[in-house]
C-alpha cells in the first residue's frame, strides 16, 4: 500500500478492536491520531468540531461506538450521542474542512428478514436501540458530508477486547457443554481485515477527491450461525491441544435478550470489490489466526 501524500489522519474508537488493529497496520507515512475519551469527548460537538478544526487532517475514521447492545436498550441517551449525534458532529466539521469521513456501520441497520445477502440498496428496518442509533449515524453521515464512506461490518472478532471468539474459549475452560444460538445468520470478521480495508478506503479518498462516496459493506467471505462459528473454533482450538466442549445448538428464542439480533446479518460485498478492489478472505481463515494467536498468549 503506498502511503497518502497528505495530512495525519484522526481516528475515533482506538482502544476498540477495529481501531485497535487500524493503529497497528498503519504503514509508513501515515501518522494516525487517535485520542482517548479524556482528550476527545465524542458526545460533545463543540468538542469534535474543535478537534477538527485543531490542524490540517487528511481525512476522519470514526470507529468509535456504544456497542453493548444490551446494554443500549436502557442506555438509549448514551447510544443516541455516541452512535447518531457524534458521526453528525463529525460530519458537518469534515465537510467544513472539506476533507473526507470514514464511517463504521453494522448489520444491525437491518432487520434481518431477507433471506438472502443484503445488498447496500436494502431498505434498512433496525429492531434495536444500538440499531436504530447507528442507522441514524449512517444518515447524519450521508446527508453531512458529501465526500464520505459508510462501511457497514458485522459479527466483529480479534484478539482484542471483547468478542465472540474470547468468550467461547474462556467458557471452554470450565464447561464440558455449552449451548449456541443456531438460528442466526452472518459472517464473521476479523477486525485486522476492517482496518486493512479502510485504511486503503482512506488513502484512496484522501489521494483522489474524485474517489467513489456512499455505503459499503465489507465482510470476511462465507457465512455461519453463531453455533457453527463456536464449532469452528472449538475445532481449531483442539488441534491445538485444547479440550473442546459439546456444543448443542439452540434457537433465538431459548436464549432470550433485551435487544432484538437480525436473524440474517449476511452482507453482500461486491460493490466494495468494484469500486474499491478490496476482496475479503474467508471467515474460517481468519478465525484460525485470531484463536491461534489468542492460544499461543496463553502459553507465554
Amino acid at each position: 500500500m503506498t502511503s497518502p501524500t497528505a495530512h495525519d489522519i484522526l481516528l475515533t474508537g482506538g482502544s476498540g478492536q477495529v481501531g485497535t488493529e487500524v493503529i497497528r497496520l498503519a504503514p509508513a507515512g501515515v501518522n494516525i491520531i487517535a485520542p482517548g475519551r479524556d482528550v476527545l469527548d465524542l458526545s460533545n460537538p463543540e468538542a469534535v468540531a474543535a478537534m477538527v478544526a485543531s490542524r490540517p487532517w487528511g481525512a476522519v475514521i470514526n470507529s468509535a461506538a456504544h456497542t453493548a447492545v444490551d446494554r443500549a436498550e436502557s442506555e438509549i441517551l448514551s447510544a443516541w450521542k455516541i452512535n447518531a449525534l457524534a458521526p453528525a458532529a463529525l460530519a458537518q466539521a469534515t465537510a467544513q474542512a472539506g476533507i473526507p469521513l470514514v464511517q463504521v456501520s453494522t448489520d444491525y441497520v437491518f432487520d434481518g428478514s431477507k433471506t438472502g445477502y443484503y445488498v447496500e440498496t436494502d431498505p434498512v428496518a433496525p429492531v434495536s436501540v444500538y440499531g436504530a442509533s447507528k442507522e441514524a449515524g449512517e444518515q447524519a453521515v450521508r446527508t453531512g458530508n458529501p465526500r464520505h464512506v459508510i462501511l457497514r461490518t458485522a459479527w466483529v472478532v480479534s484478539p482484542y477486547g471483547a468478542n465472540f471468539i474470547k468468550t467461547m474459549l474462556r467458557l471452554a475452560e470450565t464447561r464440558p457443554e455449552l449451548r449456541v444460538v443456531d438460528d442466526q445468520h452472518g459472517c464473521p470478521t476479523s477486525a485486522t481485515d476492517i482496518a486493512q480495508a479502510l485504511l486503503m478506503i482512506t488513502e484512496r479518498l484522501t489521494a483522489d477527491p474524485q474517489a467513489p462516496a456512499g455505503t459499503y459493506h465489507f465482510v470476511n467471505s462465507g457465512e455461519a450461525t453463531w453455533c457453527g462459528f463456536a464449532r469452528t473454533i472449538f475445532e481449531i482450538a483442539e488441534a491445538h491441544g485444547r479440550a473442546a466442549p459439546k456444543v448443542e445448538g439452540i434457537t433465538t428464542a431459548d436464549y432470550p435478550t433485551p435487544a432484538r439480533r437480525p436473524a440474517n446479518s449476511r452482507l453482500d460485498v461486491a460493490k466494495l470489490a468494484q469500486d474499491y478492489a478490496i476482496s475479503p478472505r474467508p471467515w474460517r481463515e481468519a478465525v484460525e489466526e485470531i484463536v491461534e494467536t489468542l492460544l499461543s498468549a496463553q502459553k507465554e
